[in-house]
């Protein structure tokens, strides 16, 4: 099924964009000062950051279009909520021993991603069909 992308649509992906760019270029360019300072790995950091430069590349994409698959958008809305679900794991687990800061931007982020997780959803169930 294809759905029509709605003004609001568009904005949450655009925003998911401009944020998850953001991060990347932070976490990619800057996780041999952001480790140390946060206490997290920089390996991490790095491969995190890096894995978002072809998740807002899609998202660029969609933002652009008319309309998309629904299947494609929800599955949008699931790694954002992946996302999520690993950045509180890997404190839970104990796999990273952040000191505060670190602790706060982990928690920071994953709760923008829910965000933009909740918005595109919102977004999605008020979708009309695409002709």
């Amino acid at each position: 099924m294809t759905l029509a992308i709605s003004a609001f649509l568009r904005k949450a992906l655009l925003a998911d964009a401009f944020v998850s760019g953001a991060a990347a270029i932070l976490m990619t360019a800057g996780a041999g000062l952001l480790g140390p300072l946060l206490h997290l790995p920089a390996a991490l950091l790095f491969w995190a950051g890096l894995a978002l430069i072809p998740f807002v590349a899609m998202l660029l994409v969609l933002a652009r279009r008319e309309a998309a698959s629904r299947l494609l958008l929800l599955d949008i809305v699931l790694v954002n909520a992946l996302w999520v679900l690993a950045s509180f794991t890997i404190i839970g687990l104990g796999l990273v021993a952040p000191n505060t800061l670190g602790m706060l931007f982990i928690i920071a982020q994953a709760l923008a991603v829910a965000l933009f997780a909740a918005l595109q959803l919102s977004a999605l169930r008020s979708a009309s069909v695409a002709a």
